[in-house]
């Protein structure tokens, strides 16, 4: 069994603020700006939580005398039995992207492991109901994306967003699936082995105490992880009152690409796709859109997307490869001339080539799909 991470350093004051009464992810941004600390939003009196904008008497009331109603020693024991860590919004090790939108989450729960690789980040998601024409172009789509490179991020809801995870599986890439309950839940409780397989090689997370039910209020606030964590949302089928439509207009909001797959124009499920191409998203058939639909990133990919990373690799005879059969762009030839015969953990490469981890990144799937450089296990990278 792998070893779980350790919680965040003072996982247990955070847990107490942000479960006080009142208190969600805006107004615990509010209080961390206002006091410094976590500590000293705990130790704030009454008087002085209503210094802060937006809080008024009565909320600063119950704040004030809810702050240590949370039983935190109970959550962290049942997160140990679980197998579960918990991350805070100052902990290096939460997601920077998620990090930059407008209310993120300050606590995450994981089973599983958050990886640099996952700052390359697909959203697909859809409605429940689906078609077998949604699921097939999901799964399509997601084990394509997860070939590349890319981590696929979806709700493991039934039908297209059990499909992504399942296509992002089926490549040996990284998926992760954002909860609507605690993680001591599994819902929809079909998808038991698959929690089990997306926690093996991604993970799963939620917001939500670990025994937190799957209520119907849980799931738009979920939508905007699903937005957040990726550089773009792809939505399958979904009609104009659903999920889907929700997690893409938080992708909007906090300024990442929406893209939709098209379908028949007389299915209810067309609907949410259509109107969104009709509003201006990225119509999506191929990876190669995708690429398009991610600017920069998609620049150093596009020219050799019509293969996956394997069918690439099947494709190159290495003792004739050379760099100089390819113009190579951006930060490629850096990346590149970086690595050499022996691993090279993407961690140590970032520190090498001194470039942002997102570049890196990009750069690594590129030149894996140019047949370049592969990757072993273990986040390791070796040129051929």
């Amino acid at each position: 069994m792998a070893q779980v991470p350790e919680n965040s350093r003072d996982i247990e004051r955070w847990l107490k603020l942000i479960r006080a009464d009142e208190v969600g992810p805006v107004t615990l941004g509010k209080l961390l700006q206002r006091f410094g600390s976590v500590d000293a939003a705990l130790g704030a009196s009454a008087s002085s939580l209503m210094k802060v904008e937006g809080i008024g008497a009565k909320t600063a009331e119950r704040i004030a005398a809810s702050r240590d109603k949370f039983d935190t020693c109970a959550e962290l024991e049942l997160a140990g039995k679980l197998g579960v860590w918990i991350v805070h919004i100052e902990d290096p090790r939460y997601p920077p992207a998620l990090k930059q939108i407008y209310d993120p989450p300050p606590v995450l729960y994981v089973k599983g492991a958050l990886d640099r690789a996952d700052n390359l980040a697909i959203g697909i998601v859809g409605c429940r109901r689906c078609s077998l024409y949604g699921q097939e172009q999901a799964s399509r789509l997601a084990h394509l994306l997860a070939a590349s490179g890319f981590a696929i991020v979806s709700g493991m809801a039934r039908g297209i967003d059990t499909a992504a995870h399942a296509g992002a599986l089926a490549a040996e890439g990284r998926t992760i699936a954002v909860q609507g309950c605690g993680l001591s839940r599994i819902f929809p409780p079909e998808n038991a082995k698959l929690f089990e397989l997306i926690c093996a090689s991604g993970a799963c997370i939620s917001e939500l105490p670990l025994r937190a039910e799957p209520l119907a209020e849980n799931f738009p606030p979920r939508n905007r992880i699903i937005a957040g964590l990726s550089l773009g949302t792809i939505v399958v089928e979904a009609t104009l009152r659903s999920g889907a439509m929700i997690t893409a207009q938080a992708a909007l909001e906090s300024n990442r690409e929406v893209m939709a797959v098209p379908g028949k124009i007389d299915s209810p499920l067309s609907q949410g796709p259509h109107r969104l191409i009709k509003d201006g998203a990225k119509l999506i058939e191929t990876v190669e859109d995708v690429m398009e639909a991610l600017g920069y990133i998609g620049e150093q990919l596009k020219d050799h997307t019509a293969l996956t990373a394997k069918e690439a690799a099947e494709k190159v005879e290495t003792p004739l490869f050379e760099t100089t059969k390819f113009n190579l762009k951006g930060h490629e030839q850096t990346v590149y001339d970086a690595l050499g015969k022996d691993p090279l953990h993407i961690d140590q490469l970032i520190a090498d080539t001194n470039l942002p981890a997102g570049a890196v990144n990009a750069s690594v799937v590129s030149l894996r799909l140019k047949g370049l450089i592969k990757q072993l296990p273990g986040n390791l990278f070796t040129k051929r």
